[in-house]
């Protein structure tokens, strides 16, 4: 199988070293998305919403790449230009309306498209190069038998897959979505454009104190584990008699469980406070307020609230999961425990609460900018595209010869 390995300014696809040139060089990409809200009726609404999608443009293009354009499948047509990208609504035809923008890669995000991926390449010219990403925080073991079929049918349309974490590829290969000798590649499918405001305006909106102030962002449900961060809360107080818990959240499975758990120690009541949903313009400010992030999380496809966090320099107190080391350098920044475990978790708060949080939260921010700002990313992105493109372009000289 190939994995591909990429280091600054060379890819090794293979194990060859392929030089990747800096600036301008020709490449033109287009992202291809099917998917989108029908309760949507209008482009600049679903711009708007689809932070990752124009993120995701914008990055590529300033990263060097020549052209940087959106086909986004929509009730209605429409075209817009925003922010230098053009973005191309289509009812039907996607195929062709990404053709004719002459891509040298189209980008597909999600591998829940085999079929309409298998036209995309029908309708693209041969040397153009097809890349999937995924999107997927739970895996292909919950689809459709039928999705696993056309999955496997239909991917040799394509020449790479993108995942936020290498761990997460080998079981969509067992699930036949990925050939055995398929490329992937590792970049982290989203960042963000959030930044930390001045400490005391954000502890003035949010309300947020706390020695340390923990945060927590996510569904109370049960992946994320909330039940088990309250216990482990609960176990810092001797050592933290100061802190503070303070939690964000937009679904609420466990809201009722979470409430239980701190009502039946009084310790708790005064410490922990349930906020649920936020207005999107406030929540830079909870960041801002914060010194530690946690969440429980047993498995991600990224870690949106966690990017977010790393943005705005929250230390990352976090499970053991991979993409969860990756966003943190394996630890790097941060506390690392395993899931489920509320000792582990309680360790994990202690160790990082004891560290100069002036300083840490400068490395944080500096680890977000270096590995994970969507500068960064589109840098990544870029220099994958480009391997993609030289290997496809090989590869047809091959059969030409």
């Amino acid at each position: 199988m190939a994995r591909a390995i990429l280091r600054p300014c060379t890819i090794y696809v293979d194990g060859a070293p392929l030089q990747v040139k800096t600036g301008r060089d020709g490449v033109s990409v287009v992202q291809v998305n099917y998917a989108f809200d029908n309760t949507l009726r209008d482009p600049d609404a679903l711009l708007e919403r689809y932070a990752t999608l124009t993120g995701w443009a914008e990055a590529v293009r300033d990263a060097g790449a020549d052209r940087s354009a959106v086909v986004q499948q929509f009730s209605r047509p429409a075209r817009v230009v925003r922010n230098g990208i053009e973005y191309v609504f289509i009812e039907r035809g996607v195929g062709r309306a990404a053709a004719a923008l002459s891509p040298d890669v189209a980008h597909v995000n999600g591998l829940g498209f085999g079929a309409r991926t298998w036209r995309l390449r029908r309708a693209l010219p041969a040397a153009a190069a097809i890349v999937v990403q995924n999107h997927s925080d739970t895996g292909p073991m919950g689809r459709a038998p039928l999705m696993r079929l056309v999955g496997a049918a239909t991917r040799g349309a394509v020449d790479a897959f993108l995942f936020a974490a290498d761990a997460h590829v080998d079981r969509w290969r067992r699930a036949g979505f990925i050939g055995r000798h398929q490329r992937t590649y590792e970049v982290m499918e989203a960042s963000t454009a959030l930044e930390p405001i001045a400490r005391a305006q954000a502890e003035a909106i949010s309300g947020v104190r706390g020695a340390p102030a923990m945060l927590w962002v996510g569904r109370l449900n049960a992946n994320k584990d909330p039940v088990t961060v309250v216990d482990a809360f609960e176990r810092t107080l001797p050592s933290l008699p100061n802190a503070t818990l303070t939690m964000l959240y937009g679904t609420a499975d466990l809201a009722d469980a979470v409430q239980a758990r701190i009502d039946r120690d009084p310790a708790l009541r005064h410490r922990v406070r349930l906020i649920g949903a936020v207005a999107h313009h406030d929540i830079a400010a909870y960041y801002s307020a914060a010194d530690l992030f946690v969440v429980g999380s047993h498995h991600e496809g990224s870690g949106y609230s966690l990017i977010e966090a790393l943005a705005c320099g929250v230390t990352p107190v976090v499970t053991d999961i991979p993409t969860f080391r990756l966003l943190t350098g394996g630890g790097a920044v941060g506390a690392l425990w395993q899931p489920g475990d509320a000792v582990g978790c309680a360790r994990a708060m202690i160790a990082a609460a004891s560290r100069d949080p002036d300083g840490e939260r400068a490395r944080v921010r500096a680890h977000f900018a270096g590995s994970f700002s969507w500068p960064a990313i589109g840098r990544r992105a870029l220099a994958i595209y480009r391997a993609v493109v030289a290997a496809r372009r090989t590869s047809e000289l091959s059969v030409e010869q």
